[in-house]
């Protein structure tokens, strides 16, 4: 046992399990949708730990007023208890009929912060002050205030753990508004999914070496015979500072350029089967999601040094092509491999 690690309290560890039980089951049967309308039946209100005081500090000066006949402690007691009442109403009609719209959310890598963008939309003429969203168990709290008959827009981030199609986490906004004694809240559980991009290997190898073109083998045997097979030449000028090889100019002391020529000449392929990770694509596990990752550090790579290349992926072949939209469909293909969405339509993210 880690000595350095605080012993769990006793009771407050049935405890906190009750409580995130029941919070899954009551969040299951919460309906899932985009747009939800807050109104008396999904707003909810309690008093907090001030509004509980409050109570007993009334509760005493009214037994204090019946007890000594005072009737300026009577028109105090009365009188804070309307305020409570007063700001009990206004802290409920704070949430109740505001409207939340989930926004387009866009592809994010899995273990970085994923952002969800959501409107809140009020019809009233009055602004409502101190309104907050946050997911659900999260404890980082967005707070907003919004205009009347207008909206405001709360940006929530969170951290995917999984690539593929992942639900969106349930959210929840409250207000204590204006006094602080009660908290009304609501529980939401929107029904869009994003597309969870894989996590790139930190230090990938090298690029793969590209595979010759039909037609190109001779070529190829040429460019072995010149020595230039590594894709490189020497600096001529005029050479664009994305094409120079600066690791071998701080390892050799020498100026090189890569050779385009030679990479028309070869077809880039970025293989499951070849990344020396998993060998067959059927592998299943760490060693998959280990390749999954290697294969979406060389998909960026490629596309920062802005060369064509082609995906494979067991059965499914993406054909070589370069561009944003190629980077895309490529993370696309490795955010699903291998998961229960693998042949399902990415149009559900929002976007």
């Amino acid at each position: 046992m880690d000595l350095a690690q605080p012993l769990p309290h006793p009771l407050r560890s049935p405890f906190a399990h009750a409580r995130a039980r029941f919070r899954q089951w009551f969040t299951s049967r919460l309906p899932r949708r985009d747009v939800t309308l807050l109104t008396q039946r999904n707003v909810y209100i309690l008093p907090t730990r001030p509004g509980f005081m409050l109570a007993a500090t009334l509760l005493v000066l009214l037994v204090g007023s019946i007890n000594y006949q005072l009737n300026l402690g009577y028109l105090l007691t009365f009188l804070l208890a309307g305020s409570a009442l007063v700001g009990m109403h206004l802290c409920h009609g704070t949430l109740r009929g505001l409207t939340l719209q989930l926004q387009p959310v866009d592809p994010g890598f899995m273990g970085s912060n994923t952002t969800i963008s959501i409107d809140l939309v009020s019809t009233r003429k009055r602004v409502r002050h101190g309104i907050g969203l946050s997911v659900l168990g999260s404890g980082h709290w967005i707070w907003t205030d919004v205009p009347g008959q207008g909206r405001a827009t709360v940006h929530v981030a969170f951290k995917p753990s999984r690539r593929g199609l992942q639900p969106i986490p349930t959210l929840t906004a409250e207000t204590r508004f204006p006094l602080g004694t009660f908290r009304v809240w609501t529980i939401w559980r929107p029904a869009s999914r994003v597309l969870v991009y894989p996590a790139p290997e930190t230090w990938p190898p090298p690029l793969p070496e590209g595979e010759p073109r039909s037609g190109g083998a001779a070529a190829a045997r040429m460019a072995r015979a010149s020595g230039e097979f590594d894709g490189v030449r020497s600096y001529q000028r005029g050479d664009p500072l994305k094409l120079v090889v600066w690791k071998k100019l701080a390892k050799a002391d020498e100026l090189v350029s890569r050779d385009t020529h030679q990479a028309q000449r070869h077809t880039l392929w970025l293989d499951l089967a070849n990344t020396g990770v998993a060998a067959s694509p059927s592998v299943t596990g760490a060693p998959l999601e280990h390749a999954i990752a290697r294969l979406c550090a060389w998909v960026l790579a490629a596309d920062k040094q802005d060369l064509e290349y082609g995906l494979r992926l067991g059965a499914r072949e993406i054909a070589p092509a370069s561009g944003e939209a190629h980077k895309r469909r490529c993370l696309e293909a490795l955010a699903v491999h291998g998961t229960a969405d693998a042949g399902a339509p990415h149009n559900d993210q929002g976007r």
